[in-house]
Protein backbone atom coordinates (compact mmCIF):
# COMPACT_ATOMS: atom_id res chain seq x y z
CA UNK A 1 0.00 0.00 0.00
CA UNK A 2 1.47 3.19 -1.08
CA UNK A 3 2.26 5.92 1.03
CA UNK A 4 -0.42 8.50 2.63
CA UNK A 5 -0.96 12.00 1.24
CA UNK A 6 -2.45 14.07 3.84
CA UNK A 7 -4.59 17.45 2.40
CA UNK A 8 -5.90 20.02 4.66
CA UNK A 9 -8.92 22.06 3.89
CA UNK A 10 -7.72 24.85 6.14
CA UNK A 11 -10.89 27.19 5.36
CA UNK A 12 -13.21 26.86 3.30
CA UNK A 13 -15.70 30.16 2.34
CA UNK A 14 -18.34 28.91 3.98
CA UNK A 15 -17.66 27.94 7.62
CA UNK A 16 -17.49 30.71 10.35
CA UNK A 17 -15.74 32.03 12.98
CA UNK A 18 -19.01 32.01 15.11
CA UNK A 19 -19.10 28.09 14.82
CA UNK A 20 -15.26 27.87 15.44
CA UNK A 21 -13.18 30.39 16.27
CA UNK A 22 -10.15 29.32 15.07
CA UNK A 23 -11.07 29.16 11.59
CA UNK A 24 -8.72 31.61 9.76
CA UNK A 25 -10.14 34.69 7.94
CA UNK A 26 -6.97 36.83 7.58
CA UNK A 27 -3.86 36.13 5.70
CA UNK A 28 -1.74 35.39 9.06
CA UNK A 29 -4.76 33.38 9.88
CA UNK A 30 -4.61 31.40 6.56
CA UNK A 31 -0.69 30.78 7.21
CA UNK A 32 -0.92 30.17 10.73
CA UNK A 33 -3.50 27.01 10.04
CA UNK A 34 -1.47 25.87 7.26
CA UNK A 35 1.81 25.86 9.09
CA UNK A 36 0.02 23.95 11.56
CA UNK A 37 -1.18 21.53 9.17
CA UNK A 38 2.21 21.09 7.43
CA UNK A 39 4.08 20.96 10.71
CA UNK A 40 1.68 17.95 11.85
CA UNK A 41 2.24 16.06 8.48
CA UNK A 42 0.12 17.78 5.68
CA UNK A 43 1.46 17.26 2.73
CA UNK A 44 -0.70 19.08 0.30
CA UNK A 45 -2.98 22.66 1.13
CA UNK A 46 -6.51 22.67 -0.29
CA UNK A 47 -6.42 26.85 -0.55
CA UNK A 48 -9.85 29.23 0.06
CA UNK A 49 -8.86 32.50 0.84
CA UNK A 50 -11.44 35.37 2.49
CA UNK A 51 -11.20 38.81 3.15
CA UNK A 52 -10.41 39.75 6.76
CA UNK A 53 -14.59 39.82 7.79
CA UNK A 54 -14.43 36.43 6.40
CA UNK A 55 -16.11 37.06 2.82
CA UNK A 56 -15.13 34.28 0.28
CA UNK A 57 -13.08 35.81 -2.30
CA UNK A 58 -11.44 33.90 -5.49
CA UNK A 59 -9.07 37.25 -5.97
CA UNK A 60 -6.61 36.88 -7.55
CA UNK A 61 -4.23 39.26 -5.86
CA UNK A 62 -6.01 37.97 -2.60
CA UNK A 63 -4.68 34.41 -3.72
CA UNK A 64 -1.19 35.28 -5.02
CA UNK A 65 -0.30 36.96 -1.27
CA UNK A 66 -1.90 34.25 1.03
CA UNK A 67 0.06 31.57 -1.52
CA UNK A 68 3.25 33.53 -1.33
CA UNK A 69 3.31 33.67 2.66
CA UNK A 70 2.51 30.06 2.70
CA UNK A 71 5.12 29.77 0.90
CA UNK A 72 7.40 31.12 3.09
CA UNK A 73 6.77 28.79 6.18
CA UNK A 74 5.66 25.70 4.08
CA UNK A 75 8.42 25.66 1.29
CA UNK A 76 7.87 22.51 -0.09
CA UNK A 77 4.24 22.17 0.42
CA UNK A 78 1.85 21.55 -2.65
CA UNK A 79 -0.55 24.32 -2.52
CA UNK A 80 -3.82 23.64 -4.23
CA UNK A 81 -6.42 26.68 -4.92
CA UNK A 82 -9.66 25.85 -5.15
CA UNK A 83 -11.55 26.75 -8.32
CA UNK A 84 -14.96 26.35 -6.78
CA UNK A 85 -15.54 29.73 -4.94
CA UNK A 86 -18.81 30.10 -2.87
CA UNK A 87 -22.25 29.70 -4.35
CA UNK A 88 -23.22 32.88 -6.91
CA UNK A 89 -19.83 33.10 -8.01
CA UNK A 90 -19.10 33.11 -12.32
CA UNK A 91 -17.02 30.86 -13.71
CA UNK A 92 -14.77 33.63 -14.57
CA UNK A 93 -14.42 34.75 -10.93
CA UNK A 94 -14.15 31.29 -9.87
CA UNK A 95 -11.10 30.59 -12.26
CA UNK A 96 -8.80 33.57 -10.64
CA UNK A 97 -7.48 31.29 -8.57
CA UNK A 98 -5.30 29.74 -11.09
CA UNK A 99 -3.93 32.99 -12.34
CA UNK A 100 -1.01 33.58 -9.55
CA UNK A 101 2.58 33.36 -9.85
CA UNK A 102 4.25 30.73 -10.28
CA UNK A 103 1.38 29.00 -12.30
CA UNK A 104 -0.22 25.94 -9.44
CA UNK A 105 0.73 22.74 -9.85
CA UNK A 106 -3.11 21.20 -8.85
CA UNK A 107 -6.04 23.28 -8.77
CA UNK A 108 -9.56 21.66 -7.80
CA UNK A 109 -12.42 21.00 -10.35
CA UNK A 110 -16.51 20.47 -9.48
CA UNK A 111 -17.47 17.85 -11.85
CA UNK A 112 -21.62 18.13 -11.31
CA UNK A 113 -24.02 20.58 -9.90
CA UNK A 114 -24.83 19.64 -6.36
CA UNK A 115 -27.50 20.91 -3.66
CA UNK A 116 -25.50 22.45 -0.58
CA UNK A 117 -28.60 22.88 1.68
CA UNK A 118 -31.42 24.88 2.27
CA UNK A 119 -31.49 26.94 -1.42
CA UNK A 120 -28.02 26.98 -2.13
CA UNK A 121 -27.30 25.26 -5.16
CA UNK A 122 -23.62 24.98 -6.32
CA UNK A 123 -24.00 24.94 -10.48
CA UNK A 124 -21.39 23.30 -12.93
CA UNK A 125 -22.65 22.87 -16.03
CA UNK A 126 -21.52 20.87 -18.47
CA UNK A 127 -20.05 23.65 -20.49
CA UNK A 128 -18.29 24.90 -17.13
CA UNK A 129 -16.77 21.68 -16.16
CA UNK A 130 -15.61 21.73 -19.98
CA UNK A 131 -14.08 24.71 -19.75
CA UNK A 132 -12.53 24.63 -16.53
CA UNK A 133 -10.44 20.92 -18.01
CA UNK A 134 -9.54 23.16 -20.75
CA UNK A 135 -7.96 26.11 -18.99
CA UNK A 136 -6.07 23.74 -16.41
CA UNK A 137 -4.67 21.60 -19.31
CA UNK A 138 -3.42 24.92 -21.33
CA UNK A 139 -1.74 25.57 -18.07
CA UNK A 140 -0.55 22.53 -16.98
CA UNK A 141 -2.52 22.54 -14.14
CA UNK A 142 -3.00 18.92 -12.80
CA UNK A 143 -6.95 18.89 -11.89
CA UNK A 144 -8.32 17.32 -8.37
CA UNK A 145 -11.74 15.88 -9.82
CA UNK A 146 -13.86 16.59 -6.79
CA UNK A 147 -17.21 14.47 -6.82
CA UNK A 148 -20.20 14.27 -4.65
CA UNK A 149 -21.85 10.96 -6.06
CA UNK A 150 -21.46 8.70 -8.69
CA UNK A 151 -22.60 10.42 -11.07
CA UNK A 152 -20.20 13.10 -10.88
CA UNK A 153 -17.68 10.47 -11.88
CA UNK A 154 -19.62 9.37 -15.13
CA UNK A 155 -19.93 13.13 -15.97
CA UNK A 156 -15.73 13.54 -15.92
CA UNK A 157 -15.10 10.49 -17.89
CA UNK A 158 -17.46 11.36 -20.14
CA UNK A 159 -15.35 14.65 -20.62
CA UNK A 160 -12.10 12.70 -20.62
CA UNK A 161 -13.37 10.41 -23.19
CA UNK A 162 -15.31 12.44 -25.55
CA UNK A 163 -12.89 16.29 -25.31
CA UNK A 164 -9.68 14.33 -24.48
CA UNK A 165 -9.25 17.27 -21.64
CA UNK A 166 -8.90 14.83 -18.75
CA UNK A 167 -5.73 13.25 -18.94
CA UNK A 168 -4.60 10.05 -17.30
CA UNK A 169 -4.13 8.82 -14.45
CA UNK A 170 -6.70 10.89 -12.87
CA UNK A 171 -6.84 12.30 -9.24
CA UNK A 172 -10.50 12.39 -7.47
CA UNK A 173 -11.36 13.68 -4.40
CA UNK A 174 -14.47 11.99 -3.05
CA UNK A 175 -16.89 14.18 -0.76
CA UNK A 176 -19.41 12.25 1.08
CA UNK A 177 -21.80 13.53 3.26
CA UNK A 178 -23.25 16.62 1.13
CA UNK A 179 -25.33 14.90 -1.75
CA UNK A 180 -24.40 11.20 -1.44
CA UNK A 181 -24.15 9.92 2.17
CA UNK A 182 -20.65 9.13 4.05
CA UNK A 183 -21.07 5.67 4.17
CA UNK A 184 -18.36 2.81 3.69
CA UNK A 185 -20.59 0.87 1.21
CA UNK A 186 -20.74 4.35 -0.25
CA UNK A 187 -16.86 4.96 -0.16
CA UNK A 188 -16.19 1.62 -1.15
CA UNK A 189 -18.75 2.16 -4.41
CA UNK A 190 -17.37 5.79 -5.10
CA UNK A 191 -13.49 3.71 -5.34
CA UNK A 192 -14.39 0.86 -7.27
CA UNK A 193 -16.42 3.16 -9.87
CA UNK A 194 -12.88 5.18 -10.79
CA UNK A 195 -10.45 4.16 -13.85
CA UNK A 196 -7.54 2.22 -12.86
CA UNK A 197 -4.77 3.40 -12.20
CA UNK A 198 -6.27 6.49 -10.29
CA UNK A 199 -5.68 7.90 -7.24
CA UNK A 200 -8.09 9.27 -4.89
CA UNK A 201 -8.66 11.35 -1.73
CA UNK A 202 -11.79 11.24 0.35
CA UNK A 203 -13.24 13.24 2.96
CA UNK A 204 -16.41 13.49 5.16
CA UNK A 205 -18.41 16.13 5.91
CA UNK A 206 -18.99 16.90 9.85
CA UNK A 207 -20.01 14.20 12.15
CA UNK A 208 -18.88 11.63 9.68
CA UNK A 209 -15.28 13.30 8.90
CA UNK A 210 -13.38 10.53 10.94
CA UNK A 211 -15.48 7.91 10.05
CA UNK A 212 -14.17 8.05 6.01
CA UNK A 213 -10.56 9.12 7.28
CA UNK A 214 -10.23 5.94 9.25
CA UNK A 215 -12.05 3.87 6.16
CA UNK A 216 -9.97 5.50 3.60
CA UNK A 217 -6.74 5.17 5.03
CA UNK A 218 -7.46 1.40 5.55
CA UNK A 219 -9.12 1.09 1.53
CA UNK A 220 -5.12 2.56 0.64
CA UNK A 221 -6.76 5.98 -0.66
CA UNK A 222 -5.86 9.32 0.55
CA UNK A 223 -7.77 11.38 3.00
CA UNK A 224 -8.81 14.92 3.80
CA UNK A 225 -9.11 16.59 6.55
CA UNK A 226 -9.64 20.04 7.93
CA UNK A 227 -11.78 22.83 8.79
CA UNK A 228 -13.79 23.19 5.49
CA UNK A 229 -15.19 19.92 6.07
CA UNK A 230 -15.50 19.27 9.94
CA UNK A 231 -14.99 21.53 12.98
CA UNK A 232 -14.36 19.09 15.59
CA UNK A 233 -11.75 17.20 17.00
CA UNK A 234 -13.95 14.59 18.82
CA UNK A 235 -18.28 14.72 19.23
CA UNK A 236 -18.55 17.80 20.97
CA UNK A 237 -14.57 19.20 21.24
CA UNK A 238 -13.50 21.69 18.57
CA UNK A 239 -10.56 21.53 16.90
CA UNK A 240 -7.96 24.10 18.16
CA UNK A 241 -6.54 23.82 14.93
CA UNK A 242 -6.07 22.55 11.08
CA UNK A 243 -2.54 20.62 12.65
CA UNK A 244 -4.50 18.91 15.40
CA UNK A 245 -6.68 17.73 12.64
CA UNK A 246 -3.76 16.54 10.80
CA UNK A 247 -1.69 14.94 13.79
CA UNK A 248 -5.53 12.83 14.31
CA UNK A 249 -5.26 11.35 10.91
CA UNK A 250 -1.13 11.10 11.25
CA UNK A 251 -2.09 8.67 14.66
CA UNK A 252 -4.91 6.99 12.52
CA UNK A 253 -2.82 5.98 9.85
CA UNK A 254 0.03 4.86 12.11
CA UNK A 255 -2.72 2.46 13.77
CA UNK A 256 -3.32 1.36 10.45
CA UNK A 257 0.22 0.38 9.31
CA UNK A 258 0.13 3.48 6.60
CA UNK A 259 3.21 6.19 6.61
CA UNK A 260 2.63 9.20 5.62
CA UNK A 261 4.19 10.88 2.58
CA UNK A 262 6.34 13.98 2.53
CA UNK A 263 5.38 16.83 0.27
CA UNK A 264 8.25 15.46 -1.82
CA UNK A 265 6.90 11.72 -2.12
CA UNK A 266 2.96 12.85 -2.83
CA UNK A 267 4.20 14.94 -5.78
CA UNK A 268 5.83 11.25 -6.99
CA UNK A 269 2.16 9.61 -5.84
CA UNK A 270 0.48 11.88 -7.76
CA UNK A 271 2.58 12.51 -11.17
CA UNK A 272 3.18 16.14 -10.50
CA UNK A 273 7.15 17.22 -11.27
CA UNK A 274 9.89 17.33 -8.73
CA UNK A 275 9.81 20.77 -7.23
CA UNK A 276 12.66 22.94 -8.50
Amino acid sequence: MEKLIISACICGAEVTKEQNPNVPYTVEEVVREAKSAYDAGAALIHLHVRWDDGTPTQSKERFQECVDAIRKECPDAIIQPSTGGAVGMTDLERLESTDITPTPEMATLDCGTCNFGGDDIFVNTDDTIVNFAKIMQEKGIKPELEVFDKGMIDTALKVADRKGLLNHPMHWDFVLGVQMTATVRDLVYMAESVPAGSTWTATGIGKTAWDIAAATIAMGGHVRVGFEDNLYLSKGVLAKSNGEMVAKAVEIAKLLGRPVATPAEAREILGLAPLK
